[in-house]
């Protein structure tokens, strides 16, 4: 038997559902993408009186849910399985949206830059729980905006050959992504039958769909591309500030979005999604860790199981500033929230400071933190220890039950054994050590594992061809950003990592997490 979460009944749930449809079709929502709303008129859906609004009928609704894939499989960049997705299997992915990093050499909290990036690749490439990559944070400092998107897939394409979360950041950036990730598959046919990359696509709020959100969708889902649609759901803000009422217009969000998709290309993959948060009534602020946004996570969540539909949500995350305890203490508890939900594709490892900041140290800790909440939800099992007759003759006769047969055979897949991020030394061997803490021995963890990044190959031609590709969305004659060479050698000691500065003011200058103007919070 695994672990579940059970909060809300199956009456709450339906309620929810029927009152999400009735909004849909009385009140309507405002798809602004002309393309879209034409797709949506020509498929027989009307507007409001005064044409602002398109409505869906619940019959329209019901169907894209009907349609809508239960689960599907992200392929990786060589056409091989590597996650299903659906039902209660759990997959860890970094957070994005990202504007900056968190330098842990300097302790200086910057704008990123494509060095950085392919730091993060390199790392993440190497983690044993987190399932795939994510086109995690902006590099817009040394690249072109309007091609960042595809610099970064870039990146990812040719640093692992896992598959990945994405998005484009302008109402036309999905064709040149998706014409990237053709080049890794014989033909369209075989881009839509082994999907590599799922596309993030985010509804806006006030029961509206930006022009690159509905561009961004129309282009995804014609290409075969899956999607996950991200509702930036603001309790007592753009939201009502109380939960049923926020997970009423979260779900209609998110249905809207389903819909649109399947009436696109009926059997489109979709992840039910959403990056929840609270208005903070005293500093104004939008914390997505706020206990609230978690339970407004695992609300939809069992709302989305209870039509069968694959899901995705923004947990394992921290709006704190660095890797302290108010960091640990909220990605644990929302990555393991996340596990016993059974959310199929988890964003956040990674995340401070509202999804704005990146940590390459926070990463490798968050992968620890997953590891363990994934050990959590396995199934419980009778492993000839009932009846415990033999156990118990083992114990009697040693005194201990190390050297039992039974523990000698299963301690290594029942144990689970942390990584030296997390400090299981006695205080002697600690301090022998050097008495490192959390942020020293996450440092050097990222070092280690830098140093013991393995390059993967990557057509020349391809190669070639994706650079053109990029270049020819760009505005100056300038050449692409130099990418620094992978390391030499095995892993070393690092230099005494600094502290972030909390001397230095905060940036005031940015009040969201999107990493552009796009529909994709990739």
């Amino acid at each position: 038997m695994r672990p579940t979460l059970n909060v809300i009944s199956p009456e709450l749930c339906a309620r929810v559902v029927t009152e999400a449809k009735r909004i849909l079709a009385e009140t309507g929502i405002d798809i602004r993408g002309p393309g879209m709303r034409q797709r949506l008129l020509d498929h027989g859906l009307k507007t409001t009186a005064d044409g602002t609004r398109v409505l869906f009928p619940p019959e329209i609704v019901d169907r894209a849910i009907a349609t809508a894939p239960k689960s599907f499989t992200l392929y990786d960049r060589e056409g091989q399985p590597h996650a299903e997705l659906g039902g209660n299997n759990v997959h860890y992915v970094p957070g994005s949206s990202g504007l900056k990093i968190l330098d842990h050499r300097t302790g200086e909290t910057r704008l990123s830059n494509s060095t950085d990036f392919i730091e993060y690749a390199r790392l993440c490439d190497g983690l044993e729980h987190i399932a795939y990559l994510a086109t995690a944070f902006s590099t817009n400092k040394d690249i072109e905006s309007q091609v960042s998107d595809a610099w970064r897939l870039y990146m990812l394409l040719t640093t692992s050959k896992k598959p990945m979360v994405s998005g484009a950041f302008t109402e036309h950036g999905v064709p040149r992504m998706r014409d990237m990730m053709q080049l890794f598959r014989r033909d369209r046919a075989e881009l839509i039958a082994k999907p590599m990359s799922i596309f993030t696509i985010t509804a806006t709020g006030n029961f509206r769909y930006g022009e690159d959100s509905c561009q961004n969708m129309l282009d995804c889902v014609e290409a075969g591309i899956p999607v996950e649609i991200v509702p930036v759901t603001l309790m007592g803000l753009i939201a009502p500030v109380t939960l049923v009422g926020a997970l009423v217009f979260h779900v209609a969000d998110v249905l809207t979005g389903i819909t649109m998709a399947q009436i696109i290309r009926p059997g489109a993959p979709v992840l039910f999604g959403g990056a929840p948060a609270t208005f903070h009534m005293k500093s104004a602020s939008s914390p997505m860790a706020a206990i609230e946004a978690q339970h407004l996570n695992v609300a939809y969540v069992a709302v989305a199981k209870s039509l069968g539909l694959p899901t995705q949500a923004y947990m394992a995350l921290s709006d704190g500033k660095s890797l302290d305890a108010q960091a640990g203490g909220e990605t644990f508890s929302s990555a393991l929230l996340a596990a016993i939900a059974g959310v199929n594709s988890v964003s956040g490892p990674g995340m401070l400071d509202f999804v704005l900041t990146f940590s390459l140290p926070k990463l490798v800790f968050d992968n620890e933190v997953c590891g363990q909440c994934l050990h959590f939800v396995r199934d419980m099992n009778i492993v000839e220890d009932l009846p415990a007759k033999q156990l118990v003759e083992d114990l009697l006769a040693n005194d201990h039950l190390i050297t039992s047969p039974h523990t000698l055979s299963h301690w290594p897949q029942e144990l689970y054994l942390t990584n030296p991020v997390i400090d299981r030394e006695n205080r002697e061997t600690w301090e022998k050590a050097g008495a490192p803490d959390l942020y020293q021995r996450t440092c050097t963890e990222v070092e280690n594992r830098l140093q013991s990044y393995t390059p993967i190959a990557t057509d020349a031609a391809i190669d070639v061809e994706m650079r053109r590709m990029i270049v020819a969305g760009m505005t100056a004659e300038a050449p692409l950003p130099e990418l620094p060479p992978p390391p030499e050698g095995g892993p070393r000691e690092t230099q005494r990592a600094r502290r972030p500065n909390r001397r230095r003011r905060p940036d005031t200058g940015v009040t969201t997490g999107g990493g552009g103007g796009g529909g994709g919070a990739g």
